[in-house]
């Protein structure tokens, strides 16, 4: 997949197709002002949350599954499904993409666990049925999209973005709405949305874990002050939660805003093609709505079906972005019938 992503960049990057706005550098971008004061804020308040945990408390995991069940003693609001994993077996380490507490709760792999439970794991050939798993990744393919998107362009074009919809497997695509200033009329060209999948998979590959945090509508409204749409955003999602928090996760550098839950680290993704982008008239004026599709590591299929994929993919995915609840902890249902995020 590196040489395959590699030979990408060096092949359209000489392209006779010209490339005016997509960036053909390899290199990521030198980090801004406003991405170091973000992830200051982000570090800060995780620091401060972790010292909050106090004395350590035992709690008891019991682990159902293969290799063999197992029951571990973990340290509450410290100890993660991934930490119990790693306990367990590395090939639950290396597929494990979220968690299932007490068979009723959808957990990250990375947040901290909060009482004795009983613990299964999800990867993306998971049995009765890889539902909410296939949720949980088309919503981290959504993410992904975004942090490459952020860093994606030139230096006159300015990404600014909006938000991506609930996760819908069924609608052939997982989505992002953006809005590019200096550019109100784009069409991309096939060059640069394979220089967009190809620098996806380069990201996905330097394996970043998603980290999740909760925090305060204040703190979110800090972290965004830069971003209009999300500034916007934030009462809403603040005022619908329970416990009026805001759900960030951060990918490497890239902070944004999910109630999840999301896969374990960006390794987990696959074969990806960002294969349309469509211009949308909004409220919030024109959006550019970034397209794609991907299967997870180790899923495998042949070119000619891919391709199927692939073409329904680029027609226009209508899911439109609503407010959701932040309530990420809810009982799943194992049927097949789309429900929202």
């Amino acid at each position: 997949m590196k040489r395959f992503s590699s030979c990408l960049y060096k092949k359209y990057k000489g392209s006779l197709c010209p490339i005016k706005y997509v960036s053909t550098s390899a290199d990521i971008q030198p980090k801004s002002e406003i991405i170091a004061y973000q992830n200051n804020l982000f570090d800060k308040e995780q620091k401060r949350q972790r010292e909050a945990v106090g004395r350590i408390e035992k709690i008891t995991v019991k682990y159902i599954g293969v290799p063999e069940n197992v029951t571990l003693s973990m340290n509450k609001g410290i100890s993660t499904p991934f930490h119990c994993a790693q306990h367990i077996s590395e090939m639950l380490v290396k597929r494990s993409g979220l968690a299932l507490i007490d068979d009723t709760h959808l957990w990250d792999m990375h947040r901290p666990l909060e009482s004795d439970c009983e613990l299964t794991f999800m990867h993306a050939q998971y049995l009765p049925d890889p539902y909410h798993f296939n949720r949980a990744y088309w919503r981290s393919c959504s993410l992904i999209l975004g942090a490459v998107i952020s860093k994606a362009f030139k230096a006159d074009i300015q990404p600014t973005l909006h938000s991506f919809p609930s996760p819908n497997v069924k609608s052939g695509s997982f989505v992002y709405d953006v809005e590019l200033s200096n550019l109100p009329e784009w069409a991309p060209t096939e060059n640069e949305l394979r220089i967009l999948s190809a620098s996806m998979v380069k990201f996905a590959q330097k394996s970043y874990k998603f980290d999740r945090l909760a925090v305060s509508e204040e703190l979110a409204l800090d972290i965004f002050q830069e971003n209009k749409f999300k500034k916007e955003q934030v009462p809403n999602i603040a005022q619908q939660s329970i416990d009026k928090k805001v759900i960030l996760y951060r990918i490497d550098d890239h902070i944004d805003i999910s109630k999840g839950p999301m896969i374990g680290n960006t390794n987990l993704l696959g074969r990806c093609s960002i294969t349309a982008v469509h211009r949308l008239d909004t409220k919030n004026g024109h959006l550019y709505r970034f397209q794609g599709v991907s299967l997870p590591v180790n899923i495998m299929l042949n070119h000619f079906a891919y391709s199927l994929l692939e073409q329904r993919a680029k027609k226009l995915n209508a899911a439109r972005w609503v407010d959701h609840a932040q309530n990420d902890t809810y009982v799943p249902q194992f049927a097949r019938e789309e429900t929202a995020a």
